[in-house]
């Protein structure tokens, strides 16, 4: 699941932004140069007419949990950007290849319902015991595994759970698919992931074509300027000097009419075999004089006096410019051209990688890259003509390296995830995993994983009033076997998996804070664990309502536990987490006296209004501009520490390289994103993303012993000197805010400042100070 899960939107759908997202989609089916992306964009429009069109008729409640009139929540709906329901069922459509093969092979009619009671008969569940013992399917979306879930229940003698589920399936089973497509071969292990798999590392390299800019200039160097050469020597052999001034002073024999039409002869070969270049082709061009008067010469048409004299200052100019053919200046020029010109392109090279790719099963990743991006080897050199030991460029190894299978670890370690939102894509590979291995038997956690990747490509909703998203656990095929559970197997290997997956992502993005996907990845660790570990998103400040969910305070009582008494992160952003632990457990008090549990937490959401100051409010707060709810939500993640304190305190997370190191790495983000500011004309995204990754190095400081913190510290002032003058002068209020809070003191003291990322009005890190002006 994805973008919008458990955040906060507007009170109304707004048909606007989708008319907008309509038009944006029509512009570029018809403008834009790429066949596919215009494909994909027909695609689009017709989804968002359809979000319209059932807006407008009323077959659509957009913000609701079931957004499709006569659709339950667990039907997993098309989804488009922003979250707008489309009105269609992503499990529906029409029939499938592999549906209607298996209505063909079966001799029924090709239609759901049809294929529906097929798979319940002996036959079909007979197909289905196949499938579920090899493995041997592909769950692209949650509805496809409820067949499979009623076969191992009938198997395992739970009839009367099976019945159940058929029967809360039956009244769908006209639009909706329920089984699976087949699969070469079963899905792949946990122990090793992939981004990209062979298909796509294939298609990215078989989109490259011949760059045509450089396979003119190759032509131009190995083809045109070589037989120009031979045209200019042609003709110096009629100059009395043999400089080109005297061009046919001497008369042309036979011999010199013979060569010169084999030249012309082979002129028009070359010209039908090499297309790039069309220089010769300009008849002002020294090249194409050449070849005109010899085409007059050959043929016994005398040249006029005009064309005769075009000829002598071409050859004479060449000359001038090339030095006579065979002259050892030039020989060595065109040794040079030819060998550049040999060079292979990038193109031809792509081709050789896509041959050593076609063995390899498309849906999978390699285990092993160098092979596939090795160079050009002796056999392969005769086969294609490409030079023994080119290298493979960049370029083309960057598609095959992004398919490489390994532990997630490992990926991390040689840059095939280059970030923490990259890593988020893998983690539900994993996750889906070690959730399954709460499945006692073997057939049920291979079903179970391949449900979960499924489940959690399922596109979150637009809610509106604090809804939230479907959970895995409400779909009926997965209560249909949750007794299967063993809930203490789980938390153990959740608990291994949560540690591992957190400490990974904090060491290896220590400036960057956890995006959302992955936090809620993280959360179903967390919950299978029972660690008692609030993990919390990052809101959206455009769609912000003024509200927490009671998962926030929970999370800034675990911060409150691990910084609280006097922390460096405490005194920095001057807070009392005394009071917010007193403040959480007077809640948690009054939850439980209530029959029902509470949404919101307005204890919370008054704590980070009042942090974030009266600028944060207007009338109604809460309500505010984007500015002044973002304010507010930044509070909330300084008072949470945006689930580091949950990592560390109940997680129990500790990164090998220790927090000084991260401290370090996290100020050289710090930096970089610092150095960005300067000269950008809308610097506040920027200046906000520092601001996150300041807050990040704070807190790994604050873990840091007091020697450690001091040593630190130097280290700082040491590091921005590496960093362009402008990013010191940028950084100086806050360095000195922080020295000042170590030394005892306030960050806002004197020349030193508190780094905040949102702000109401102008940011004081944004201005142009004098040093940053002399900088260049």
């Amino acid at each position: 699941m994805n973008h919008d899960a458990d955040q906060q939107h507007l009170a109304e759908a707004n048909p606007g932004y989708a008319s907008g997202q309509l038009a944006k989609a029509l512009r570029t089916a018809r403008t834009h140069h790429d066949p596919d992306t215009r494909d994909r964009a027909r695609e689009k429009s017709r989804a968002w007419r359809a979000v319209l069109a059932g807006m407008a008729n009323g077959l659509l409640a957009i913000g609701s949990r079931t957004p499709v009139a006569g659709l339950p929540a667990w039907v997993t709906p098309e989804v488009v950007r922003g979250g707008f329901a489309t009105g269609e069922p992503a499990a529906g459509g029409p029939l499938r290849p592999y549906e209607t093969e298996v209505a063909r092979q079966a001799g029924i009619p090709q239609d759901r319902r049809a294929l529906f009671a097929y798979w319940l008969s002996e036959d079909g569940l007979s197909r289905l015991y196949d499938l579920l013992d090899s493995g041997r399917y592909e769950v692209t979306v949650p509805e496809e595994a409820a067949l499979l879930t009623v076969a191992w229940l009938a198997r395992a003698g739970e009839t009367d759970a099976a019945l159940d589920l058929v029967e809360e399936l039956a009244p769908f089973a006209d639009r909706l698919r329920f089984s699976p497509p087949p699969a070469d071969r079963p899905a792949p292990g946990a122990d090793a992931v992939h981004r990209r798999t062979v298909g796509d590392a294939s298609h990215a390299l078989g989109r490259r074509r011949p760059n045509r800019a450089v396979e003119t200039q190759r032509e131009a160097l190995a083809v045109w300027q070589p037989f120009g050469d031979e045209l200019l020597a042609h003709w110096l052999e009629t100059a009395e000097d043999g400089q080109g001034a005297t061009v046919l002073t001497r008369t042309p024999d036979d011999a010199w009419h013979e060569r010169g039409a084999a030249l012309l002869r082979r002129y028009r070969d070359l010209a039908g075999r090499h297309t790039y270049c069309t220089k010769h082709l300009d008849p002002k061009q020294n090249l194409a004089i050449l070849r005109g008067a010899l085409e007059e010469t050959v043929a016994g048409r005398p040249l006029d006096a005009r064309r005769l004299g075009l000829l002598r200052h071409a050859v004479t100019s060449m000359v001038r410019r090339r030095g006579l053919p065979g002259s050892p200046e030039l020989t060595a020029l065109r040794r040079e051209q030819a060998a550049q010109a040999a060079l292979p392109s990038h193109h031809a090279l792509a081709q050789l990688v896509l041959r050593r790719l076609s063995g390899l099963p498309r849906e999978e990743g390699v285990g092993e890259v160098a092979p596939l991006i090795a160079p050009v080897g002796e056999e392969e050199a005769r086969e294609t003509g490409l030079p023994a030991g080119a290298a493979i460029p960049p370029a083309l190894r960057r598609p095959v390296e992004a398919a490489l299978s390994a532990p997630l670890g490992t990926l991390v370690e040689r840059g095939v995830v280059p970030s923490a939102e990259a890593l988020a894509e893998l983690v539900p590979q994993l996750v889906a995993a070690t959730t399954a291995q709460a499945y006692t038997e073997e057939s049920l956690r291979t079903l179970a994983a391949a449900h979960y990747r499924a489940f959690r490509n399922r596109r979150s909703l637009l809610l509106l009033n604090l809804e939230r998203q479907v959970r895995l656990e409400e779909l009926p095929w997965v209560r249909a076997v949750a007794g299967r559970r063993s809930d203490t197997e789980a938390g153990e290997a959740s608990a291994v998996a949560l540690r591992q997956l957190g400490e990974l992502a904090v060491q290896a993005f220590p400036g960057t804070i956890l995006p959302n996907p992955l936090v809620r990845e993280l959360s179903v660790l967390a919950r299978e664990a029972d660690l008692g570990a609030p993990l919390v998103e990052e809101l959206a400040a455009d769609i912000f309502m003024g509200t927490f969910t009671p998962k926030f305070l929970a999370a800034a009582r675990v911060a409150a536990e691990l910084l609280g008494g006097g922390s460096l992160y405490e005194r920095y952003y001057a807070i009392d987490y005394r009071a917010v632990r007193n403040l959480a457990i007077a809640e948690a008090g009054e939850a439980q006296t209530r029959t029902i549990r509470p949404r919101t937490s307005p204890a919370f959401a008054k704590l980070c209004a009042e942090r974030a100051g009266a600028s944060s409010s207007r009338a109604r707060w809460g309500f505010g501009s984007v500015a002044a709810n973002g304010t507010v939500i930044e509070q909330a993640q300084i008072l949470t520490t945006h689930n580091l304190a949950t990592l560390v305190h109940r997680v129990g997370i500790a990164p090998a390289t220790g927090w000084e190191d991260l401290a370090l790495r996290g100020f050289d983000t710090v930096c970089r994103l610092t150095a960005r500011v300067h000269g950008n004309p809308r610097p506040l995204a920027t200046i906000k993303d520092a601001a996150y990754a300041w807050r990040q190095t704070l807190f790994h400081l604050s873990l840091c012993t007091p020697r450690e913190q001091e040593r630190t510290l130097a280290r700082f002032s040491e590091e921005i000197t590496r960093h362009p003058g402008h990013v010191e002068a940028r950084l100086a209020p806050a360095l000195t805010g922080l020295r000042q809070v170590a030394e005892g003191g306030s960050a806002d003291e004197g020349e030193g400042r508190r780094l905040l990322g949102w702000t109401t009005g102008a940011h004081w890190m944004s201005g142009e100070t004098a040093a940053a002006r002399r900088d260049t």
